[in-house]
């Protein structure tokens, strides 16, 4: 530890490692440390299971939970989407070369007393249980429309601008209700609240 530094990053966050990794690729020479025996911060995936008791101070107690190896739990679950400036940041950065990025095979939702899968594409829309027959092709053209949508082609928009004209708006364009609104916007686009509606 006697050489000498550009910068010195303190913590193994997702901040500090976009940052360490942007000075690098910059051609910083960066020491970048944690106090933690584990890397990834107040974001990290620990493993093995022991770590994770440790961290909150419980004890572990043996073989309730099979193998501690076998275990990788993270601390905050994270969702990006794939195709956001935050990947294209991660990536430019090299700090992808500390992350594995997975898809998320599907979103669910709890109804009527059971689990039900959130449908993402057009043939899932017509097999679903969350709708009845009728919303279920209302729903496919949705979401043949949102698939097909270009932000830099207007022809794509067919009489919707989504510039001057609120989330609701397209919702009643293709006549989906309440319902179908509600696990789009929060289930698949992932909004925290209904205030989307009106932007």
């Amino acid at each position: 530890m006697d050489e000498e530094y550009d910068c010195v990053v303190l913590g193994t966050g997702l901040k500090e490692c976009i940052l360490s990794g942007l000075l690098s690729v910059l051609g910083k020479k960066v020491l970048h440390m944690d106090r933690n025996k584990y890397y990834g911060g107040e974001s990290a995936s620990l493993t093995p299971l022991e770590d994770l008791f440790a961290k909150f101070g419980a004890k572990m107690e043996d073989n309730t939970y099979g193998r501690g190896r076998d275990w990788n739990v993270d601390l905050i679950p994270k969702f990006i989407m794939a195709n956001g400036q935050l990947v294209k940041l991660l990536i430019h950065s090299g700090v992808t070369r500390y992350l594995e990025f997975k898809s998320v095979e599907g979103s669910y939702v709890y109804k009527g007393g059971k689990i039900s899968k959130v449908p993402a594409d057009e043939r899932e829309a017509l097999s679903s249980d969350l709708m009845g027959i009728f919303e279920k092709r209302r729903f496919r053209n949705f979401v043949c429309y949102v698939a097909e949508w270009n932000a830099e082609d207007p022809k794509t928009w067919k009489e919707y601008d989504a510039r001057t004209q609120p989330m609701k708006q397209l919702y009643e364009k293709f006549g989906l209700d309440a319902n179908t609104q509600d696990f789009t916007g929060h289930a698949l686009a992932l909004h925290t609240d209904d205030s989307y509606l009106m932007r």
